[in-house]
């Protein structure tokens, strides 16, 4: 049997093994490839650096745990960049899942890497509220009919950042962090046509293409699974160098998927051709 063959009728078990060693080995040798903007994932960026302090950003997660390893580092990188440029962050979710993640983000983000900044004058936790799109149909026009308190149960007109906010026309812009629905798909059909506000959203990279048809002009920016996360990261980090330690999680995992996925190419490619050599030599037969 000729060796192409044998390769082309390995084991699962041992290919199963050699993908395991693609991503495991580049994890512990902390391979780490160069990372570069798309303009899709660049004009977020350019975005968020081109308004002035003060300005209101709304951070949407919708998502959960099972998609977090995506999810997480895009809520993280905005809210480090809005932040960092002294813009006010307000945090919300249409997901019922969204709060928990919200937490960690204000756990492992706002207090370990912005102590400086002040729940309900530099961020506040909005929580979550039923009603998918619907409740983008409301807050569009009165968002203090939805919010009456925040998520740990602070009046609204107590809040000092919530003083100037009437509804969502108000965002200079909105940036939805999502795995489905409701997620960013919503946001740009319900907030962005309807109130001509600036949206944009990082999604997994499955859901990805279905968004891209809105951009440019319904959508300011899409960041696309780990790939569009890492480049955003990676263009923060050139120009803020103290998140280098906390802001690369997705930077640090490009290394480990781009080797599996050449891995898993280079199994196509040498079963395509056994299945072909092994046609071949039956015919022949």
């Amino acid at each position: 049997m000729h060796w192409i063959e044998r390769v082309g009728r390995l084991d699962r078990r041992v290919i199963f093994v050699v993908i395991a060693l693609a991503v495991v080995i580049p994890l512990v040798a902390e391979l780490i490839f160069p990372v570069y903007p798309s303009e899709i994932v660049e004009n977020i960026y350019d975005r968020i650096e081109s308004l002035p302090p003060g300005s209101k950003v709304l951070l949407s997660l919708d998502y959960g745990p099972s998609t977090a390893p995506e999810n997480q580092p895009m809520a993280s990188v905005i809210s480090r960049h809005a932040l960092e440029r002294d813009l006010r962050l307000y945090v919300m979710a249409l997901w019922p899942t969204g709060p928990g993640q919200a937490n960690i983000l204000i756990e492992d983000v706002l207090h370990a890497e912005f102590p400086d900044k002040v729940e309900g004058v530099d961020w506040v936790h909005l929580g979550y509220k039923a009603g998918n799109q619907g409740l983008i149909n409301t807050i569009l026009l009165d968002m203090k009919g939805m919010y009456t308190t925040d998520s740990e149960g602070t009046a609204i007109d107590e809040i000092e950042m919530m003083d100037d906010i009437r509804n969502l026309q108000d965002f200079d812009l909105i940036f939805g962090v999502g795995s489905g629905f409701p997620g960013v798909k919503e946001w740009v059909q319900f907030a962005g046509d309807r109130g001509d506000i600036p949206i944009s959203g990082g999604v997994t990279a499955v859901e990805a293409p279905l968004l891209y048809p809105y951009y440019p002009k319904q959508l300011l920016g899409l960041m696309g699974g780990l790939q569009g996360v890492a480049e955003y990261e990676a263009t923060l980090v050139r120009q803020y160098p103290r998140f280098k330690e906390t802001g690369e999680t997705a930077v640090r995992l490009m290394g480990p998927q781009a080797v599996a996925h050449t891995v898993i190419i280079l199994f196509v490619i040498i079963g395509n051709i056994a299945y072909f050599v092994e046609r071949r030599r039956t015919k022949q037969s």
